[in-house]
């Protein structure tokens, strides 16, 4: 049963893709009699989905999975985090990381997912190797890091991947990723904004996510972080926040009118204690929101289903109404949302004619999803990943019956163990 944009499930229908674009959606005893398809396959007792969309993420951290638990952010970036990725963060890590988290985020039904990270190139290749749509946020910062030196070096080496490489990819989209306003100067912003403007591409940054960053920015700079992105330009339809957990009224209104969307990542708010977005506000003001993991180091899953349905009950929680979010609008959330919040709604995110098919099939034919009364439901508030049985990106069968077809897994778990060796001696006492 395939759910489509407005939200309708249809039962017995069927979805016809030629080409990886969906090219109809119909009763699946009419397809019988007017197509003459290669290849059938029928799922009883499985729900079709859009396929989920990861609108945050940092792929590679995976590598980093449960080094830095149960620590505040600050402590967490500083102390143990960043001092690891200055020590390990390589092409080869990142290619390594990419490949493990991708494979996770398939069996999770997810299709496209946004990343930030360095080297993005290595990303980026990675995705089209493994066939996964990815949104690449190439990083800028003040700082140095293993991929570039300073905020001048990271822009013109994401200028060549923006405007060269991945121009026009059918898989890969870029955008810019300034860490934050805290990793970057006035005159970095300027320069992002005027890269942005010509290359037309959009930017997204981590925004108002803890208390601590709000008061140091105005501590620092007489002003709240949202309000100095406005100032210098970059508060617009083209930005996509990360985060944004400490806003005011007035800035949930500026975000409103400029057009922004939000990624909200409520698991790794939770973890790293940094607080709860107002998501319920957020809607009411008509702001698009996606939902993300963050990072596998801060969440630590890839894992879209159970961040709608902790996206869901927490807002019930926060707000005290259990109406305020409802199932249909957090599936949206996930799927035809992410993609509009990521720049690529045209092209997927909902179940129709002339969209690529990238889809998602969900096993509600399970002992903890019965009896189903409303599939979309039985999906945000008790499907599991393990219930992805198949996922297509452009119409290539991913995952079949929940195996990866194209993925040696038993590779990716060598080299996870390697890397946790290497990173773990580094961390004994000398």
């Amino acid at each position: 049963m395939p759910i489509v944009p407005d939200g309708a499930v249809l039962a017995d229908h069927a979805v016809v893709v030629t080409d990886g674009r969906i090219i109809d959606v119909l009763p699946a005893s009419v397809a019988r009699s007017i197509y003459q398809p290669s290849v059938t396959i029928d799922r009883p007792g499985h729900v079709l989905l859009p396929g989920l969309i990861n609108t945050h993420t940092h792929a590679a951290m995976v590598l980093l999975r449960g080094l830095a638990d149960d620590l505040p952010l600050e402590s967490w970036l500083k102390d143990t985090v960043w001092p690891a990725e200055r020590r390990w963060v390589s092409a080869e890590m990142v290619r390594d990381g990419t490949e493990l988290a991708i494979a996770e985020m398939l069996t999770a039904g997810i299709t496209c997912f946004a990343d930030q990270y360095f080297f993005p190139e290595i990303v980026a290749e990675t995705a089209i190797d493994l066939h996964m749509r990815a949104v690449i946020g190439t990083p800028v910062a003040d700082f140095p890091s293993a991929w570039a030196q300073d905020a001048r070096e990271y822009l013109s080496k994401a200028t060549d991947l923006v405007h060269d490489t991945y121009s026009g990819h059918p898989l890969i989209k870029t955008c810019f990723a300034p860490h934050s306003t805290y990793a970057l100067s006035d005159e970095s912003f300027v320069e992002i904004r005027v890269l942005a403007d010509q290359l037309d591409i959009p930017v997204q940054i981590h925004l108002h996510e803890t208390a601590a960053e709000v008061a140091d920015a105005v501590k620092n700079t007489g002003k709240r972080p949202l309000q100095r992105l406005a100032e210098l330009g970059l508060v617009n339809a083209s930005l996509l926040v990360i985060h944004g957990v400490h806003v005011n009224t007035d800035e949930i209104a500026l975000l409103a009118d400029a057009g922004v969307s939000i990624a909200h990542c409520p698991k790794s708010n939770m973890k790293l204690a940094s607080g709860f977005a107002p998501l319920a506000a957020y809607r009411a003001a008509g702001i698009n929101v996606g939902i993300g993991t963050d990072g596998a180091a801060s969440n630590n899953t890839l894992d879209i289903l159970d961040e709608i349905r902790t996206a869901t009950l927490l807002a019930k929680a926060v707000a005290g109404d259990a109406s305020v979010l409802m199932a249909s609008d957090a599936l949206r959330m996930a799927t035809l949302d992410a993609a509009k919040a990521i720049g690529i709604a045209d092209q997927v995110g909902s179940i129709e004619t002339g969209k690529l098919a990238d889809l998602t099939c969900i096993d509600l034919d399970r002992c903890n999803s019965q009896p189903v009364y409303d599939p979309i439901s039985q999906v945000v508030y008790t499907a599991r990943a393990d219930q992805v049985s198949d996922v297509w990106v452009a119409g290539r069968h991913q995952l079949e019956r929940g195996h990866l077809k194209n993925i040696d897994t038993d590779s990716l778990r060598l080299k996870s163990n390697e890397w946790q060796q290497r990173i773990n001696a580094s961390q004994l006492p000398k």
